[in-house]
């Protein structure tokens, strides 16, 4: 078995997947022998924390030379150790050590040098029970929610090919086999479709520290949600030149350049006075119900569409010409309303169990910087 730095989950400790290899197939870097309870350090970009512990089954396997081979000598808990790597001062440290621009990274001399809290080996067992403990609870929190997630996917593609009690399906030449009584239609025909065009983006004197919000690639999560931390305000009078491209509740807002191009997002909330810059695109006045909109815009058959509307000349994006194209089966109006409903109902839970996640992940860091500082002393039994 073969674990490269890509085997490691970043942050987790976890090693997810590794490789059967055969020594003709086994790359240059595959060369360090590891034993359980060893912990691996990624020397690339430690800032990743792609760092774990051994486990029994990866007992005198191989790891890539891209990692530092750490085993204790007896004065320090393996898992204790690997729980001081994750921490603040040592990322620090290495941030500090590292070398290289384009591949920045730590050499076996450098991890040497890298200094650690060493409490009694008692209390160190009592701080990494604690932290461990901690660390299960954010992993059962991640694994929930990736069932739910696949679940979400499983039900989108039930209720977007077959929708809700249709016993009788054709087969549209472009969309696929569908209930019998859907309707296919362009999402220009129940939509309008806007953007900025030939717009070279605002000067230093329209913007301000408060006013109309510009939205833009990065106001959209990868879970298709809206967030506002960072905001660029303009003046009213440069909100008011484009009234076209002015967002309300109840629009939708896709990427249309960039990383994220197809990302979609609808506005479910009043946001106050707002615009869209150059990398997304507008859909306002929707005629159907914009939460069953939305989430057939983020089908795998929308999202595949619009990998192969791309254009590869410069900049990677869609064209508003192109959204408009896109195919939207019409329903009935509970129809729409009861799959919109469904697959809100999983998204509430969805985001439930993120927070959870991100709750505990909150709590580890903080019980990190008080048990690894010696700020906060633990009972030894």
């Amino acid at each position: 078995m073969y674990i490269d730095i890509d085997s490691v989950e970043n942050g987790s400790g976890v090693i997810n997947t590794v490789k059967e290899l055969i020594g003709k197939d086994a790359p240059s870097r595959a060369r360090r022998v590891v034993r359980t309870d060893d912990v691996i350090m990624s020397e690339v970009r430690p800032y990743l924390k792609a760092f774990a512990l051994v486990p029994k089954r990866l007992n005198n396997q191989i790891c890539s030379t891209g990692f530092a081979v750490l085993r204790s000598k007896g004065t320090i808990d393996p898992k204790y150790l690997l729980n001081v790597l994750f921490s603040n001062d040592v990322i620090d440290q290495c941030n500090r050590m590292m070398v290289g621009a384009q591949y920045p990274a730590l050499n076996d001399s450098q991890v040497k040098k890298i200094q650690i809290p060493l409490p009694p080996l008692p209390e160190q067992r009592r701080i990494a029970a604690i932290l461990t403990t901690v660390d299960a609870a954010i992993q059962r929190s991640r694994l929930a929610a990736a069932e739910t997630e696949r679940l979400k996917a499983g039900v989108m593609q039930e209720l977007m090919t077959k929708g809700i009690g249709h016993t009788e399906f054709k087969k549209d030449s472009d969309v696929g086999m569908v209930p019998k009584d859907w309707k296919i239609v362009t999402l220009e025909e129940i939509s309008e479709i806007r953007g900025r065009i030939g717009w070279r983006g605002y000067t230093t004197k329209d913007l301000r520290d408060s006013g109309p919000l510009t939205l833009g690639a990065e106001h959209i999560t990868p879970d298709n949600k809206l967030n506002l931390i960072s905001r660029t305000h303009i003046s009213l009078e440069k909100y008011n030149e484009s009234p076209e491209i002015q967002v309300h509740k109840n629009d939708l807002l896709i990427v249309q350049r960039g990383s994220t191009i197809g990302k979609v997002v609808l506005v479910d909330k009043d946001i106050g006075d707002a615009t869209i810059n150059s990398s997304m695109i507008l859909v306002t006045k929707i005629k159907i119900n914009q939460i069953f909109l939305f989430y057939w815009l983020c089908s795998h058959y929308i999202q595949n569409k619009i990998n192969e509307s791309i254009s590869q000349t410069g900049q990677p994006m869609i064209r508003q010409a192109q959204v408009k194209t896109f195919l939207i089966p019409i329903l009935s109006l509970p129809e729409q309303q009861q799959i919109a409903t469904i697959l809100t109902t999983i998204d509430r839970k969805l985001d439930l169990q993120r927070q959870r996640t991100a709750h505990y992940e909150h709590l580890k860091q903080g019980l990190m910087n008080e048990l690894l500082t010696g700020r906060r002393q633990v009972k030894v039994t």
